[in-house]
């Protein structure tokens, strides 16, 4: 006589909790976020010895060999993240100078003046750029610019139009508002920033013979255009 297997009952599983995923999925998802932080810390490794080279060295002495070496990894790493020394170099810009032009992109406040949005974005420059190493970036361009006009290009493109045409639009406003009374200013809004950028070549080339105070040269420039503050 055949015998008639047991079912065993199964204990039912308390409302509301969930059924365990395997092992082996938990397990999948940790090695890829692993691996994609760590190609990240690679790539921030490159770029901050790309950025220590290319001011030791120039643009044109600088090789990937020396990048690598610094970043302590190997040069094949580096092409993974970049094709060559000049995507690599456009990375530096990508990442120190441009986010910093949009923030003059930002309109300006209703209640508050153009001087003071312009001061407030040269300023901002003076002290982000001029007096950190984004300047040495600025200074490789100015240097090496007419020998790989890619580069200056790529500067142009990302940096200086954006921002001349952030420039522009305030001094826009600024006429409109009265605030500033040559219109002419419009057509040349290179003239606004150009003691920023005085004080980025400056301070590479004269500053230990003649200290410049940029701030200062800034609110005479700045009087220049807009008149004469009022004594507070």
């Amino acid at each position: 006589m055949s015998k008639t297997p047991v079912k065993t009952a199964k204990t039912p599983k308390p409302a509301g909790e969930a059924t365990p995923k395997p092992l082996s999925a938990q397990a999948a998802k940790q090695p890829a976020s692993n691996r994609a932080e760590r190609a990240a810390e690679r790539r921030a490794a490159i770029v901050e010895a790309a950025l220590e080279e290319f001011i030791a060295s120039g643009f044109t002495a600088t090789r990937l060999d020396d990048v690598a070496k610094r970043a302590g990894v190997a040069k094949g790493t580096i092409y993974l993240h970049f094709k060559d020394k000049e995507t690599l170099f456009e990375e530096l810009i990508r990442t120190a100078i441009v986010p910093l032009i949009g923030r003059l992109a930002a309109p300006p406040s209703p209640s508050g003046s153009i001087r003071d949005a312009l001061e407030g974005f040269a300023r901002m420059f003076i002290q982000e750029v001029a007096n950190t190493r984004r300047g040495d970036i600025v200074r490789l361009i100015v240097a090496e610019g007419p020998r790989f006009p890619a580069i200056a290009d790529f500067y142009y493109r990302e940096v200086v139009s954006r921002g001349l045409a952030a420039m522009r639009a305030l001094i826009e406003i600024g006429i409109a508002r009265g605030e500033i009374q040559s219109s002419r200013l419009a057509s040349f809004p290179q003239i606004v920033v150009a003691p920023a950028m005085v004080a980025v070549i400056w301070k590479s080339l004269f500053e230990r013979h003649s200290p410049l105070d940029a701030n200062a040269m800034l609110r005479v420039h700045l009087d220049l255009i807009f008149g004469e503050r009022s004594p507070s």
